[in-house]
Parts: structure tokens; C-alpha cells; sequence
């Protein structure tokens, strides 16, 4: 499964390449509200960090508004991927992009049956909301079993990427599922690396080694 990081953050995804574990990232406008400055350029510096597929999303709501914010989005770098909307309009932008070799991903994945539309109108990725659907009594991770049997019953080439991850139990399910990739906050990645285990295990190595040397 291919760990992608769901941020905005300059700072944050210089730090996380570091680890040689991030192939990608997600953005979307409030995330890059949040990070400031003009989103183009940061959209660049993200590609340029991760030379791997970086999610930018468009605003308008129009089929034709979306290919063109798709089009100016996608001129920016080779990595960028075009989020678009579930939506009527959404699958039709889909559509005459994918015949233009844009790459995209529909964000906004609630139910398995949305997925199969968006793979049958051309999507590179989709994006089941996972967390999102736990929030509301729903079980999230089920939704992306059901969304990856679909795809294996009918060969479709759409990647499935889960979504609003909360918490590392997320990343583990999404893994033992089989899911292609999760976009995983900077937070949650952080809590996946520590255990306190791992912690206690390297105290007693330490301790035992300052005794060995004062031997």
C-alpha cells in the first residue's frame, strides 16, 4: 500500500520525505488555505519534493469551469492530479479529462456504487471518505472493501485511495484490505512510528550498554 501525506504543509512534507516513506500527497482548498501564500506555488514545491502524484483540487461546480481550472491545475507539474467532485457535473469533467490524459481523483466517495461510476468515466483514483462515514455511524473501511471487490470483479485500472484516515487503525484495516493507498495526516503518521514498547525496548538497550562500557 503506498503511504500518501494528506497536508498542505511545506514544512511538514519536507520533513516526512526524509523518512523515504511518502510516494505522494492530497491537498484540497481548505488544506492549502491553511498552509497560506499562493497555492500554485505551493502545489509546485509540493511536486518538487515528492516527484510522485500530488491531489489539487478544483472549485467551480460546472463541467466546464472544472476542465478548465483541471487544465490550468494540471500545467503546473507532471505529478499533479486533478481532484473532482462526486457529482453530475464531476463525472462528465471526468470524462472529457481522461480522454486528455489528465490524471484525476474523485474526492467525496461515500458509497461503493459512486466508485463505479467514477472508474467507468475514466478516474485515475478515488477517494472514499472513510473517517467521515464513521463519524455518522457508518462503517468507513467497509465501504473501501466493497469499493476494491467492484474493481477486481471488472478489471478497473482506478486506484483506491482511503480518505479522511483518523487514526492509525485506519491505516492498518486499509492495509490488510488490500487498498492500493491511504492519505494519512502528518499526526497520524507520527503515531503509527511510535510505540511505547519501542520506547522501553531502546531505554534497556541503552542502559544495558552504559553498563557493559563501564565494565
Amino acid at each position: 500500500m503506498k503511504i500518501f501525506v494528506d497536508t498542505a504543509s511545506i514544512k511538514e512534507i519536507e520533513d516526512l520525505a526524509q523518512w523515504g516513506i511518502i510516494e505522494g500527497a492530497t491537498t484540497n482548498p481548505t488544506l492549502l488555505s491553511e498552509e497560506g501564500g499562493d497555492p500554485v506555488k505551493v502545489i509546485k514545491r509540493i511536486c518538487e519534493i515528492l516527484k510522485g502524484p500530488v491531489s489539487a483540487e478544483v472549485v467551480s461546480q460546472d463541467c466546464d469551469g472544472m476542465v478548465r481550472e483541471a487544465r490550468e491545475l494540471a500545467r503546473i507539474d507532471e505529478h499533479v492530479v486533478v481532484k473532482i467532485p462526486m457529482t453530475v457535473e464531476g463525472l462528465k469533467a471526468v470524462k472529457i479529462l481522461s480522454r486528455d490524459g489528465i490524471k484525476t481523483n474523485v474526492t467525496l466517495i461515500f458509497q461503493p456504487v459512486q466508485a463505479l461510476l467514477a472508474a467507468k468515466a475514466g478516474a485515475t483514483y478515488v477517494s472514499p471518505f472513510v473517517g467521515r462515514l464513521d463519524d455518522i455511524g457508518h462503517t468507513g473501511l467497509e465501504v473501501v472493501g466493497q469499493i476494491l471487490q467492484i474493481y477486481e470483479n471488472y478489471g478497473f485500472g482506478t486506484q483506491v485511495i482511503v480518505a479522511s484516515v483518523r487514526h492509525p487503525l485506519h491505516v492498518l484495516d486499509a492495509a490488510l484490505m488490500g487498498a492500493h493507498i491511504a492519505t494519512i495526516p502528518p499526526k497520524v503518521i507520527r503515531q503509527i512510528v511510535n510505540h511505547p514498547l519501542t520506547d522501553i525496548g531502546i531505554d534497556k538497550f541503552l542502559k544495558d550498554w552504559e553498563k557493559l562500557k563501564g565494565k
